[in-house]
């Protein structure tokens, strides 16, 4: 799971999203450093990760990309299911997804001094190209995509990765929707038990 749906599944406490939100650049038990409910969130996002990574509906999405894409496979399917997170968010959310992006781009700089320092490099740009929003099209996606392969030093070739989308988008979006709800559940069971410890 990519940005959107880390956030999305992470209820209602904002420093629970904040956490999981940056998590990513958390390493191991520095996490323990955080204040109590950044903690929280963080287990919740590696704990997602977890299931995401051993569900059989992902495997199955990341198996039709790991001929050309081999261990990049996963961080695509992460991209493509926040896609469809985002291009049918009226299914998921009241809110409207550029109110609810831009609410979390507030509280993001509101706690700009617990964010850590990739975080904060990164966050004008997000908030500038509101990655968040543009998730819903071809054109947001295909510019994380490019973003990724470039840190990979154009190896990946991710950037590419717009064309197997479009070519089997019924089934990745199939899958998707078969996953989120699994994964909801899972989130909603794994951050109740979280927050009663």
């Amino acid at each position: 799971m990519n940005f959107l749906a880390h956030i999305y599944l992470s209820g209602d406490n904002d420093q629970i999203r904040i956490g999981n939100f940056m998590a990513d650049s958390i390493k191991g038990k520095k996490y323990l450093k955080y204040p109590e409910d950044i903690q929280k969130g963080i287990i919740l996002h590696r704990a997602i990760d977890f299931y995401t990574d051993t569900h059989p509906v992902f495997k199955e999405s990341t198996q039709r990309l790991f001929k050309k894409y081999s261990h990049y496979s996963g961080i695509i399917v992460d991209i493509y299911y926040d896609h469809f997170l985002a291009a049918n968010w009226r299914k998921y959310s009241n809110t409207p997804l550029e109110s609810y992006s831009l609410d979390f781009y507030e509280l993001l700089k509101k706690n700009l001094q617990i964010l850590p320092a990739k975080v904060r490099h990164f966050l004008p740009y997000m908030v500038e190209d509101n990655w968040l929003l543009s998730y819903a099209e071809f054109d947001g996606i295909e510019k994380v995509l490019s973003g990724m392969n470039r840190r990979t030093g154009g190896k990946s070739g991710m950037h590419l990765a717009t064309n197997e989308l479009r070519e089997h988008y019924s089934e990745f979006q199939s899958e998707f929707e078969i996953f989120f709800e699994d994964v909801r559940k899972f989130s909603e069971k794994k951050l109740i038990e979280i927050v009663e410890k």
